[in-house]
């Protein structure tokens, strides 16, 4: 394996493509004609352009991926997370073109995407699952018979779902019927498959998740867990390594639950085994995401295991060289997913120009990004600007850091969610580690209940004269903005920022 095409985009493609080099390899971009000027293009040794803006004309052309790995004389495939990364017909693919697909094989994947299969795989392995069917139910009668006999609240869950899509909670049976076929239309649209299945609805959980890696002699290990429950409509926001409410028993046990989980699918690679804990200790498997996971560098901080590296190792058919010991964690690491959408404003997707960038720095700090100055932010794709993360030695330290490196950062030109952020780490029950999935619905309006604050309006007017200056230094015109409005440069800066 000498040369590796990146069949993704922004920073986890940015961040392969280092990886690459630091294993000695060539790495090829593809790009959108959105991302012509976009960092994983210029850091690439080559770059291959896809097509269009939209992803079904680019990143999701199955085949014009291929045709740009023949093109640019590439030997291997990462798929990054997202788009194709678990798509079991593209890992078959790129196997099928004499490629080498760095991720699990095929079969692994679509047995865990399978979700009603996989409920049934882990029951066997004797992995603990939530009660619920095995089978998909037919129609809102069958579901409405199931639900009784599995004991309210349940939630409706699409077969192949994912992201919270296909998902309907229901408290009695008129939510049942009236869920259903909601349920069933919403896994149509987004997967291409209406199957439905009903589990048990455990109430406010934890969300935390265990990561696996698994060589090609099938030796696997679990690498911690990472507390994932700050969420939003069930996608992440923040997390953390190691979990605030796992101690070492409970560590062991969910870890060793999730090494029978992917052994029991003939994993390969690096993969995440993702449960539900609840308030007494118990905890049930969710789903298994069969690839590089969005929260990786938190692992990655704790561990000092280079994730990335270690799937292009395992896809070269290197030997591990892990300890047969379980390895315990170091300090503590929170990451901050930094987003183009306005958490004023129900955190709707933002879109606009990178005007001025200042990225955080200083000991224990880590920018996983994907933006540049200059660079058009759009629409076209999922919100990701950057992760922000940062290590120290324990928790309460972390969260200082992590504040101290959140006010160091500076975006202007689009609307984040850094001020969220922000507010997250000054917050008390965030601080205490007593929180559940339902920590934003519990907390949201009240973190967010008075708009942008007046320390967060006077560094974003500090940021539009950094950015200002910036543009006069380099011989750029000054934008030029209508005498009426007597708008100025606080203003635009607000206003750039989605703090106006």
């Amino acid at each position: 394996m000498k040369r590796v095409l990146v069949a993704n985009r922004g920073e986890i493609a940015l961040r392969i493509i280092r990886a690459c080099h630091e294993e000695g390899l060539e790495a090829v971009a593809v790009y959108s004609d959105a991302d012509r000027y976009a960092p994983h293009v210029h850091a690439a040794d080559h770059a291959v352009r896809l097509g269009p803006p939209p992803a079904a004309e680019s990143y999701l052309v199955i085949e014009r991926l291929l045709d740009a790995a023949r093109s640019a004389r590439a030997d291997a495939v990462h798929p990054g997370y997202g788009f194709l990364a678990e798509r079991a017909t593209f890992a078959d693919a790129v196997v099928d073109a004499g490629l080498i697909f760095v991720g699990p094989p095929a079969q692994a994947i679509r047995a865990m995407g399978e979700k009603t299969g996989a409920r049934q795989r882990m029951r066997d392995a004797g992995v603990p699952v939530v009660p619920g069917t095995v089978d998909p139910v037919t129609d809102a009668e069958e579901a409405a018979r199931v639900a009784a006999d599995i004991g309210y609240p349940v939630l409706l869950k699409a077969v192949s779902g994912g992201g919270g899509k296909g998902m309907r909670k229901a408290d009695d049976e008129a939510a049942v019927r009236r869920g259903f076929p909601q349920a069933v239309s919403e896994a149509q649209k987004a997967f291409g498959d209406g199957s439905v299945y009903l589990e048990r609805f455990i109430e406010s959980p934890r969300h935390v998740e265990i990561q696996v890696l698994a060589d090609a002699s099938g030796r696997t290990v679990h690498l911690g867990e990472r507390e994932c429950s700050v969420q939003r409509r069930h996608q992440k926001l923040i997390e953390e390594a190691p979990s605030p409410a796992v101690d070492l028993r409970l560590r062991m046990a969910m870890g060793d639950a999730a090494v029978r989980a992917a052994e029991s699918v003939g994993y390969r690679g690096a993969g995440t085994v993702e449960f539900l804990l609840d308030a007494s200790g118990e905890f049930y498997f969710l789903e298994m995401n069969t690839r590089i996971q969005v929260e990786h560098p938190v692992t990655e901080m704790v561990y000092g295991i280079d994730l990335v590296r270690e799937q292009l190792r395992i896809a070269a058919g290197q030997p591990s060289a892990w300890p047969d010991h379980p390895l315990k964690p170091r300090g503590h690491a929170i990451e901050c997913r930094i987003t183009s959408e306005d958490p004023f404003a129900d955190f709707l997707p933002a879109t606009g120009k990178v005007e001025h960038l200042v990225i955080p720095s200083g000991p224990g700090v880590r920018w996983d990004g994907g933006i540049d100055v200059g660079n058009e932010i759009g629409l076209y794709y999922d919100p990701l600007l950057a992760k922000l993360v940062v290590w120290a030695e324990d928790r309460p330290a972390a969260i200082r850091r992590m504040r101290r490196a959140l006010r160091d950062l500076v975006v202007v030109g689009v609307p984040t969610s850094q001020a969220f952020h922000l507010r997250v780490m000054d917050d008390a029950t965030f601080a205490s580690g007593a929180y559940s999935i339902r920590y934003l619905d519990e907390h949201g309006k009240a973190l967010l209940a008075d708009g942008a604050t007046t320390l967060e309006a006077e560094r974003a007017a500090i940021a539009a004269v950094l950015a200002e200056e910036s543009e006069r230094r380099m011989g750029i015109p000054t934008v030029q903005h209508d005498a009426a409005s007597s708008e100025s440069a606080w203003q635009r800066a607000a206003r750039l920022n989605g703090l106006r």
